[in-house]
């Protein structure tokens, strides 16, 4: 049997009798789950500064009175992340993904221990870079290893499911800030509890195996055939060995080793990561996180200047980005990616407008409670619109667009590109606003998501359902010209 006789005009043909759907293999969701505590940590640790912040800058009068400190604290991880998400695309191609995963566990584990003993703000630092790495190398990692695992029918829903362990990891950031607001030692615990599921995340992957197909094109097919007979039933399994075999002996007929000048000297690379690079930097640049760092003020213009309140809308927002995450699972293989992201990108494009006219009319009414509810319905409707879409959509589309031997490497500057965009937009949104006005500049990121719906149509390909050989072949059509890759918009 070899792929060709599974595979039709009209894409992939599954043969197998039984319909693999997302709760029908508890062994690949188990995986999946496990695989996802990264994702949790990775939400966590961005997430719980904002609380810990307030009691840190009164433990470090310091901190209280540099601004510069302030935000380094709360940058290095970001840093981290950057210089993590690089690295991590080495290791993973490297030594495997299982492997990537324990590094990252270490990084977080010391980093979070570093963080909770800080006597001074230096040090605190240097733990926030440490856990800027874990989060760097997870980001890369998880999507790719649950990806390598995942049924094509049913991947985009289970690489979903790691940023529903993200948001959830955000939602659980809030929650533990509430938690700790009168335990002695506040920030201390905030910081510090990253570290216990990092901890259960080690000793859980130590007994889970590696990526069957990392496994079978590296190091060791008999034992990628023993994992993959845990998640396909015999006659998928032989499909799916079929197309190992097939992917191996292609590899095989490159060069040996990889770099990364490969991927700007091979037109099908340069094609691909451009359509995930791009995915990767208009999730930053559409403003995720500058909408959710700026809820209070949006609660304010509408005439609630309690504290406690801008806590609770947090909380809201965080909540409601999960449970987006939640139906982007179910949409994104059953809906498809690329349709998704196009969908999310037009109501995120409408819920910016409101923003910015709620912004933009505001000083010039009396009526200003009424537009400060308009301001709350557009940030609402953001998140509803850029949670099951734009916030999946690009890790998915990463996780499954690159060759096996420049997945991880491929991965990793991707994710380096979100983490430098995530960046540039967190430190220069207030600058931005200062200088041309909250509404002109919420008005710029709906530009912004315009030109993102453009890239997606013309860029990205709908790899829904579609084997990692089959969505390889998609780039090697276009970069010889012998498609046209135009697809219908929706």
């Amino acid at each position: 049997m070899t792929i060709e006789s599974v595979a039709g005009s009209s894409g992939y043909l599954r043969s197998s009798s039984q319909r693999i759907t997302y709760f029908s293999n508890s062994y690949v969701l188990g995986l999946t789950v496990i695989a996802g505590i990264g994702g949790l940590l990775f939400g966590y640790d961005t997430g719980v500064i904002s609380g810990a912040l307030l009691y840190i800058k009164d433990e470090f009068e310091e901190v209280n009175r540099s601004s510069f400190l302030q935000e380094t604290i709360v940058s290095m991880a970001l840093v981290g992340a950057m210089i993590g998400a690089a690295v991590g695309g080495w290791i993973n191609d490297t030594f495997g993904r299982k492997k990537a995963t324990l590094s990252a566990d270490v990084a977080f584990t010391l980093g979070s221990i570093v963080m909770a003993a800080a006597p001074n703000p230096y040090i605190l630092i240097f733990g926030r870079l440490l856990v800027g790495l874990g989060v760097g190398v997870a980001s890369v990692t998880a999507p790719v290893y649950i990806a390598e695992a995942a049924p094509s029918e049913i991947r985009g829903g289970l690489v979903s499911t790691n940023v529903l362990m993200i948001t959830g990891g955000q939602f659980l950031s809030y929650l533990v800030n509430l938690a700790f607001t009168e335990v002695p030692g506040t920030w201390r615990w905030m910081l510090g509890v990253a570290g216990l599921p990092a901890i259960i995340q080690f000793f859980l992957m130590l007994f889970l195996p590696e990526s069957p197909r990392w496994l079978y094109m590296k190091k060791d097919k008999s034992e990628a055939i023993v994992v993959l007979s845990k998640i396909y039933d015999p006659f998928r399994l032989e499909e799916e060995i079929d197309q190992l075999a097939t992917a191996l002996e292609e590899e095989r007929h490159r060069k040996s080793s990889v770099s990364y000048l490969d991927i700007f000297r091979s037109k099908e690379l340069r094609l691909a990561f451009l359509a995930g690079a791009g995915m990767q930097a208009f999730q930053q640049f559409t403003g995720i996180n500058t909408v959710m760092y700026y809820s209070p003020t949006i609660v304010q213009m509408a005439g609630f200047n309690s504290n406690q309140l801008a806590l609770l809308l947090s909380l809201f927002v965080a909540f409601m980005n999960a449970l987006g995450t939640i139906l982007g699972i179910y949409l994104i293989d059953h809906f498809g990616r690329r349709k998704l992201a196009l969908s999310s990108l037009s109501g995120v494009t409408i819920s910016l407008i409101i923003l910015a006219v709620a912004f933009i009319l505001e000083p010039s009414s009396s009526a200003k409670g009424l537009f400060g509810w308009i301001a709350v319905i557009g940030l609402a409707l953001y998140i509803a619109f850029f949670a099951p879409g734009m916030g999946p959509v690009p890790w998915t589309v990463n996780s499954e667009i690159y060759p096996e031997a420049y997945r991880g490497l491929c991965g990793g500057m991707s994710a380096t590109v979100n983490w430098i965009s995530n960046l540039i937009v967190a430190q220069s949104f207030l600058s931005v606003a200062e200088a041309v006005g909250t509404g002109s500049t919420f008005l710029i990121l709906a530009g912004i998501a315009v030109a993102a719906f453009v890239f997606v149509a013309v860029f990205v390909p709908e790899t829904k359902g579609l084997t990692f050989e089959e969505v390889e072949r998609i780039w090697k059509e276009r970069a010889s010209g012998s498609g046209d890759g135009r697809e219908p918009l929706l």
